[in-house]
């Protein structure tokens, strides 16, 4: 099984477990003299099993991620911290310049020349430039990562 495959049965798992802690939930009680639409028990014993699977599956998957080498990127776990501060860095640039220029500050512009002018603290232009280079690096490291997945056999 390749490694990009063992990502989606975990994405599936995780999705199954989600469902059936819903329906749990749902049928944990019941009013006297009804019946519950389906036997809780069983729906927790079943969400137990997927569980267990889901734990083997991620220990494969990062057991996988820790050895397969990316060459500049390190391992493949060093490669998935880097998109995953990237991601963060980007968030935070954008947010910053969003801010500086005043994105849903509604409200808060001059109405009368004896107000007070609202200043930029931080360069805008040079924060967005930031934020694209931050996403087009981002995209990149992706691109290498799905790859890698698609080559990658999972190991046991």
């Amino acid at each position: 099984m390749k490694l990009a495959e063992a990502l989606a049965e975990r994405a599936e798992a995780t999705r199954r477990v989600e469902q059936l802690r819903t329906r749990v939930v749902g049928n944990a009680r019941y009013q006297e003299g009804e019946t519950p639409s389906e036997d809780a028990a069983q729906l927790l014993a079943e969400t137990g099993e997927v569980l267990d699977t889901l734990e083997a599956l991620i220990r494969r998957i990062n057991r996988t991620n820790a050895t397969v080498e990316m060459g500049p990127d390190g391992t493949l776990t060093d490669a998935l911290a880097r998109r995953d501060v990237l991601r963060l860095r980007h968030s935070v640039v954008t947010a910053a310049a969003d801010a500086a220029a005043g994105t849903g500050d509604r409200g808060h512009g001059r109405q009368l020349r004896s107000e007070l002018l609202m200043l930029s603290a931080l360069p805008v232009p040079e924060l967005r430039a930031r934020a694209d280079a931050l996403a087009k690096e981002i995209r990149e490291v992706d691109v290498r990562i799905q790859r890698k997945n698609w080559e990658v056999d999972l190991l046991e």
